[in-house]
């Protein structure tokens, strides 16, 4: 896919996701490999209203090189191309029940998903949570690639997810699935819920490798 597709790409499911309610304001971010950089939304931009010529251009090692400029969330996004080589895309949002998931007390950091749907367990696989850093600081970076070095998707604690794909497309999917999988995790806490098993999940792994 060339730059300029890609660009309206970008712009599209960006707006695809501020429609639908998965970032608001000008939360979340997201960003897409390129031949020498990478395109990434810009800060204090809300993803319902970008243009293409307004996505920030970055170099491998983030030098903003053209557009507006870039997220301050830039080395997070770094961090996860950098434990997942062959990721395409990072999208990074504020999700609502995500983001609730993030931030309560009973959730397993070592796993906030647990395996209720089938396509959670393709998409995402196991997602830890990491300790809450501020966001835009440089301490998420150690925590994040030590986490995506093993995992597609995780939480950022009291933040939201940080989801890795093999493309643009399935990166934005995944971090849909997380926030649904989240949303249907809230909805049934009261209610005696069926669990995928042991033998399911192996199954799944076994014949789908839908994960970045």
């Amino acid at each position: 896919m060339n730059d300029d597709a890609l660009r309206s790409d970008l712009v599209r499911l960006a707006k695809s996701l501020f429609e639908r309610g998965y970032t608001v304001g000008s939360s979340g971010n997201i960003s897409a490999r390129t031949q020498g950089g990478f395109l990434v939304t810009p800060t204090n931009a809300c993803l319902g209203f970008l243009t293409p010529d307004q996505l920030s251009y970055v170099s491998l090692t983030g030098a903003h090189l053209a557009g507006d400029a870039p997220t301050k969330e830039m080395p997070m996004h770094l961090a996860a191309y950098a434990a997942r080589p062959n990721a395409q895309a990072v999208v990074h949002l504020h999700s609502t029940y995500a983001t609730l998931l993030s931030c309560l007390q009973e959730t397993d950091p070592q796993n906030a998903l647990a395996p209720i749907t089938p396509y959670a367990v393709m998409r995402l696989g196991k997602v830890p949570v990491l300790p809450y850093t501020k966001p835009g600081a440089a301490a998420i970076v150690p925590l994040l690639t030590q986490a995506m070095n093993a995992h597609s998707a995780v939480l950022l604690a009291n933040h939201g997810p940080v989801v890795a794909g093999l493309s643009l497309a399935s990166a934005v999917y995944a971090a849909e699935e997380l926030e649904e999988t989240a949303k249907l995790l809230i909805l049934s806490r009261s209610l005696p819920v069926n669990h995928l098993t042991t033998a399911q999940i192996e199954d799944l792994e076994a014949s789908f490798k839908l994960r970045g």
